[in-house]
């Protein structure tokens, strides 16, 4: 499978990184509208052009299968677009878009040209959260009661770069969208919709850095029943503290933590014993902050063998319109505007 890989910024480079090595996929042209990142790419990914627009790529580039787009959020929807129609299965980092509107666009799309859309929703390859999956599924929670969701890290001017994309409505959206969108995934694909959503925001440190909150506290009720909460902070001094999911249920109570939900810190459920779980991949590092787990490497093999060897998609693009959908009920309620 030939890949191009469109923005090679942390995230993209780190795709482009993983395509290099990846068995059954090679990299074939390297795209980002900051001419400067040229030479600086030649000496790290040897033989592969570089191109300043994704239309000079279509026109100009090598053939490629796969267009893995990895630009700023707001621009994720209409790449999308172009890649499908010049015949390219395309793979999305999160989120998929801003609007749920442009997301169907993508999905319709994607149907119309017969290519793959793949979303970039790495939680779902962490061993703690695929045994929270199948446990869910193979009914050892029983009802469950109340899913709470904690994520509270740092995002400083480290990060808020000034003049960046990063903070503006425009092109990032919010933290639902840039930092925690995979973790609405998780919620959504463990316990399924939610409704009945309330939420208060506020922006306790990033005035002037960013055009929205910094911290929100989101409660819902579950479709399938039980309530939840999602709490969140980018506010947090210095480092990351966590990420958490703790579930009460009627057969029992866990918690997966750790600063990106990387161990299963409590379970005590009825006639259950705690397997002994893989090892979760670190935490993705950008030497100033820290993301989610690593696990951008599942997601390009799992594009490979689906594309070439019709194994199932993990992470669709229906997926990832949903979760653009829940986000974007949660932010109907969140002011325009933060002082």
């Amino acid at each position: 499978m030939r890949f191009a890989i469109c923005g090679v910024g942390h995230i993209g480079r780190r795709h482009a990184a993983l395509v290099a090595c990846q068995a059954g996929a090679r990299l074939v042209a390297l795209i980002d509208e900051r001419a400067a990142l040229g030479s600086e790419l030649a000496a790290e990914f040897t033989d592969v052009p570089f191109f300043t627009s994704l239309d000079e790529f279509l026109r100009n580039g090598p053939g490629a299968d796969v267009l893995t787009v990895a630009t700023p959020n707001g621009l994720h929807a209409a790449q999308a677009l172009v890649g499908l129609r010049h015949g390219l299965h395309v793979v999305v980092e999160k989120p998929l878009a801003l609007r749920a509107a442009d997301a169907e666009l993508v999905l319709q799309m994607a149907q119309q040209t017969g290519k793959l859309v793949f979303g970039v929703m790495q939680n779902r390859y962490s061993p703690p959260a695929a045994w929270l999956k199948q446990l869910h599924e193979a009914g050892h929670l029983g009802q469950v009661f109340l899913v709470q969701l904690s994520c509270f890290w740092n995002r400083d001017a480290r990060y808020y770069q000034p003049g960046g994309w990063r903070g503006t409505q425009a092109l990032d959206g919010g933290p639902l969208f840039t930092q925690f969108s995979h973790f609405v995934d998780l919620l959504y694909w463990v316990f399924g919709d939610i409704t009945n959503i309330a939420a208060r925001f506020q922006n306790f440190n990033h005035q002037g850095v960013t055009e929205f909150e910094d911290s929100g506290l989101v409660t819902f009720d579950l479709v399938r029943g039980g309530s939840g909460a999602f709490n969140y902070s980018t506010a947090v001094w210095d480092r990351n503290l966590e990420s958490s999911l703790t579930v009460v249920a009627e057969r029992g109570t866990l918690k997966i933590g750790g600063q990106y939900l990387e161990k299963v810190e409590y379970c005590h459920l009825q006639g259950y014993e705690l397997p002994l779980l893989p090892a979760t991949n670190a935490a993705n590092d950008y030497g100033t902050y820290k993301g989610s787990a690593a696990n951008h490497g599942h997601v390009i093999e799992n594009v490979v063998d689906t594309v070439l060897r019709c194994a199932p998609a993990a992470t669709n693009a229906q997926d990832g319109m949903k979760v653009v959908e829940i986000i974007e009920r949660i932010y109907a309620l969140r002011p325009t505007t933060f002082r």
